[in-house]
């Protein structure tokens, strides 16, 4: 049996989505770290322990367990602040696999700072690692400027990385392109695995009966918008877009539902990205058309995706973006932003439409047009549940990501033998100091 340690130091799998750093990536986390495990693979999850109440061990689902590392104040951090404790995340790991005698063949890092933990496990316990970034650094700079807060070391960590990991594992093909034009990767080295979805959580259901559990008018047509609340997903463009539909369906009035948010509740003071977008709705006049939800747990959600006639997301930039993938799921037509994962997830004109990001009156167009054609719309979300079945299963993704693991480890034991060769004839033929001698001890099989 194998063994793969995940490292996501902010992203856990048991974290409740929808807050400022809780998204796509806990979702992958959650659903490969399970989908590995249904393939006869046992997984651990290393995260970062923000609350002195969180026990070590969360043996979580069959054959995955979620592993508390302390580093840093236990208690909830910003994922920019944390670089600065990864040291310790680092001696705290290894520590307890040393402790645990657990024998990895993998170490699957997610973001650039578990990659950094990863780089450090593979010189000190000889660990290949795959990486997923899930996000750019030089990407990120180039939307959000002087808005990332992230520190400048960030760009550097990840350069290097591109060059130490054993794999790349990029999500669609603008991360395979972004990866070597912005960071000179080696195309060889890098494989593109996608995101997924949950075929047992997202299916179609009944939009009137889904109207009802959730309380919504069961006649107005419904656009909705799921996911963080942080200002890059570009929830201001959409209630931009509001303000400039036209079409009035049966006398009654498009209604916006935003799902996410930092608390269970829509409360501006815990959620300040919420205020800002509820004065930017009262300027545009709609903010008696938009229902902020806060965040829901994942079995509301396919409620609110069947509730709707159209989902939306329209973010400057997105790596990858799972909410489309559910959203197909569910039969539900997709308008995205014609950027990053969504341009490859979302197939044009076919099971929705793609936008520019930042352009309400092209939202706005698109909208309604698929309110006013219910057969256009209908079809696109037919395509949508064929397409996501075919291509983005956690069950396929998970395939190729084992691939990838197979790969890297074959990659890794061939490296492994050739400089054991070469510290062996550096032995027969030149003497070596104790500090060769002790790295070729350690290395000798």
């Amino acid at each position: 049996m194998k063994t793969v340690a995940f490292i996501s130091e902010h992203a856990s799998p048991l974290a409740v989505l929808g807050g400022i750093d809780n998204g796509g990536q806990n979702v992958y986390v959650a659903e490969v770290g399970k989908a590995l495990a249904k393939k006869g693979y046992k997984v651990d999850v290393y995260t970062r322990r923000d609350s002195k109440e969180q026990p070590e061990i969360v043996e979580w689902a069959p054959g995955v367990r979620v592993i508390h590392v302390k580093a840093g104040p236990e208690e909830p951090m910003e994922k920019e602040r944390l670089l600065e404790h990864m040291r310790e995340f680092t001696d705290n790991m290894v520590r307890f696999i040393t402790r645990e005698q657990v024998r990895y063949t993998m170490v699957h890092a997610h973001f650039f700072m578990s990659a950094l933990v990863a780089s450090a496990l593979k010189k000190v316990l000889q660990l290949p690692y795959v990486v997923t970034f899930h996000a750019l650094g030089l990407v990120r700079k180039v939307y959000q400027k002087e808005m990332d807060r992230f520190p400048p070391e960030r760009c550097a960590i990840e350069r290097w990385i591109v060059e130490d990991a054993d794999r790349l594992i990029a999500e669609c093909p603008q991360d395979r392109a972004d990866l070597i034009r912005y960071y000179k990767a080696d195309p060889a080295r890098i494989t593109i695995v996608p995101c997924g979805f949950n075929p047992e959580e997202f299916q179609p259901y009944d939009r009137c009966e889904a109207r009802k559990r959730l309380g919504l008018p069961l006649e107005a047509p419904i656009l909705l918008q799921l996911g963080r609340m942080v200002p890059r997903k570009g929830v201001d463009n959409v209630i931009r877009a509001m303000g400039r539909l036209r079409l009035r369906e049966d006398g009654c009035e498009i209604r916006l539902v935003v799902v996410g948010g930092n608390s269970d509740q829509p409360d501006p003071s815990l959620t300040p990205e919420i205020g800002r977008l509820q004065r930017i709705a009262e300027e545009e006049g709609v903010l008696d058309r938009i229902h902020f939800t806060g965040r829901k747990n994942r079995d509301e959600l396919r409620y609110y995706y069947a509730a709707a006639d159209v989902f939306i997301t329209t973010p400057w930039y997105e790596p990858f973006g799972i909410t489309p993938l559910e959203a197909m799921a569910c039969g539900i037509p997709v308008i995205g932003s014609d950027t990053g994962g969504i341009k490859y997830s979302v197939a044009r004109d076919k099971t929705g439409f793609l936008v520019p990001a930042n352009d309400p009156a092209a939202l706005a167009e698109k909208v309604e047009c698929l309110l006013q054609d219910k057969k256009l719309a209908g079809k696109m979300g037919r395509n949508g549940i064929r397409r996501v079945h075919k291509l983005f299963t956690w069950q396929k993704v998970s395939e190729q990501v084992a691939a990838v693991y197979d790969e890297a480890e074959a990659q890794a034991k061939k490296e492994r033998a050739l400089r054991h060769k070469a510290m062996k004839e550096e032995v027969l033929f030149k003497p070596m100091s104790w500090k060769k001698q002790y790295l070729w001890t350690r290395m000798a099989p």
